[in-house]
Formats: structure tokens, C-alpha cells, sequence
């Protein structure tokens, strides 16, 4: 095998890392997604049966849940661009070796531009969970005390145990 094959092959191998980072990211991201979709359905078949004891509660946190659910796609679309980057890096720093046809400013800019979108979804990421612990309301809670998305019949189901 000719060795500058071998050597381009080397030079690929470390952006391939930054790749499995990013998906194992992504694969963060869209459970975190999922658990959100799932709460906001729960919260809005709630509503439509009318369960709630305080209706404005449960559309504040549905639009808090939408928010979250945004900042999250924009952070995957990040590490979309960020995959594709790497990927055009990979396939640059290879081509650079093998046929000398690819100008170091593009495998440069190519891997800048990856690190730059996965520094920006790491900072979407960390808002999104910012969001999710405001949306968390800690208080001392009185043995009597309801959450605010309690139904309104779990006093009735407490009695008949």
C-alpha cells in the first residue's frame, strides 16, 4: 500500500473522535427531546379532559416545554453542521495526502467551522437545561399542598385508600 494512503488515513482518524462525540450528543439531545414531546402530550390530554386544577399553570408549562423543544432542534441542527464539517475535514485531510488536490485553508476552515458549531450547540444544550430546572419549582410543600398540575380529584382517590 502506498504510504501516503496510510498516512492520510492516519491524519483522518483524529477529526473520526470528534464524530462519535457528536453523535453520542445527538443521541443525548433527542432523548432529551423525547421525554419533552411526551410531557407536552400528557399535559395537553390533560387539558383537554379538563383534569387540571389550574388550567394557566399547565399552559405555562407547555409554553416553556415548546421553547425547550426549540432550543434543543437548534442544537441538533449544530451538530448536524458540525457532523457534515468534521465529515468534509475527514474527507479533505485524505484527499490532501493522497492526490494533492484539496488547499490546506479548506480542511482548516472545515474543521474550525465543525468545532465552532459544536462549541454553539454545547452552549444550546446547556440553556435548554437551564430552562428545564426553572421550569422546576422547589418550595416547601405543606402535607395539604397541591402541585400546580395535580388533578383535582387525586384529594377524592387519597380518601377512598
Amino acid at each position: 500500500m502506498d504510504t501516503s494512503i496510510v498516512h492520510g488515513i492516519q491524519a483522518a482518524v483524529a477529526p473520526v473522535f470528534m464524530l462519535t462525540a457528536v453523535a453520542a450528543m445527538i443521541g443525548a439531545l433527542a432523548t432529551r427531546l423525547s421525554r419533552i414531546i411526551d410531557r407536552a402530550r400528557w399535559i395537553e390530554e390533560r387539558l383537554d379532559l379538563q383534569r387540571f386544577k389550574n388550567e394557566q399553570a399547565a399552559y405555562w408549562e407547555l409554553r416553556r416545554l415548546g421553547l425547550r423543544g426549540s432550543v434543543v432542534n437548534v442544537s441538533i441542527g449544530f451538530l448536524v453542521l458540525c457532523a457534515l464539517f468534521i465529515g468534509a475535514t475527514v474527507a479533505g485531510l485524505f484527499l490532501e495526502v493522497t492526490m494533492d488536490s484539496i488547499r490546506d485553508e479548506f480542511v482548516r476552515w472545515c474543521f474550525l467551522g465543525g468545532i465552532l458549531c459544536f462549541s454553539l450547540a454545547l452552549i444550546c444544550f446547556l440553556a435548554e437545561t437551564l430552562l428545564a430546572t426553572h421550569t422546576l419549582r422547589f418550595a416547601k410543600l405543606s402535607a395539604g399542598a397541591r402541585l400546580p398540575l395535580e388533578r383535582a380529584s387525586t384529594s377524592n382517590e387519597e380518601t377512598r385508600r
